[in-house]
């Protein structure tokens, strides 16, 4: 007689930090807190919460969260690309300095290591996105301090390449959590008329469920209660909500 085991397995965890070294990228991750005559700005902790609820809404087959997550990752596309096209201008830049001159990494003395604690890709994509435009400021610094560069250029380098990335912050500040799922939006009933009077309708192949964001995660529909256990496994991931202190970054070369 086969004996049946109950295997009660744990979720998988990895210890995952970013260590940024200059205090435009650590803005970024910080944004600002809105105070009397000033406005809230959505940082990079704040992006990381709002995907994380995207993919939970995604996983329980939320059409309006699979939207949402294709209209991030053209935005995370058209960004990636921008800054790469900003860095291969400093590229050319360097290019002035005297081969007989050899200049290391620009790195911080006092860089800031923070724990990530991210559940969706979309998160992911976006912190690479910050650590490439830590990179660029980095080397934008360094090629003012070395006269390859004026204060103007260095300065419309180091905006254009913020610009980007608030950008997308912006864009994830206007997601909503709607709660309606395909099987809703089939019968039409009253969660579905209401997201549509709100945000309007989703395209067919979305809300028919065929075209989805590569890293969007398998809906609860049709699921045993094993696999919905497993769809949410890596779902309590608690957003980030650290601050940078005003003195973990030493003073970079400006």
């Amino acid at each position: 007689m086969v004996d049946h085991y109950q295997l009660n397995l744990g979720s998988l965890r990895s210890s995952i930090t970013l260590t940024l070294h200059t205090h435009h990228a650590a803005r970024l991750w910080q944004g600002r807190l809105a105070r009397e005559g000033i406005h809230a700005i959505m940082g990079m902790a704040g992006y990381i919460s709002v995907t994380n609820l995207l993919k939970q809404a995604s996983a329980q087959d939320d059409p309006f969260a699979d939207w949402f997550m294709l209209q991030l990752e053209e935005k995370l596309m058209q960004a990636k690309e921008e800054l790469q096209a900003l860095t291969e201008q400093v590229s050319r830049v360097e290019r002035d300095l005297p081969t007989q001159i050899d200049i290391g990494d620009n790195l911080n003395i006092h860089p800031v290591t923070l724990p990530l604690f991210i559940g969706s890709q979309l998160g992911f994509l976006a912190v690479y996105l910050l650590t490439d435009y830590d990179t660029l400021v980095r080397r934008v610094l360094l090629a003012h301090h070395t006269a390859l560069i004026g204060r103007a250029d260095m300065e419309i380098w180091i905006d254009r390449g913020a610009h980007l990335l608030r950008s997308l912050f912006g864009l994830a500040q206007r997601y909503r959590h709607v709660g309606v799922s395909r099987d809703d939006m089939t019968t039409q009933n009253a969660r579905a008329r209401d997201a549509i009077e709100k945000f309007g309708v989703p395209p067919q192949d979305i809300l028919e469920g065929t075209r989805r964001w590569q890293f969007a995660p398998p809906t609860s529909r049709g699921s045993t209660s094993q696999q919905a256990a497993e769809l949410t496994e890596d779902l309590d991931i608690a957003p980030p909500t650290l601050a940078v202190p005003a003195s973990a970054i030493g003073e970079v070369e400006e």
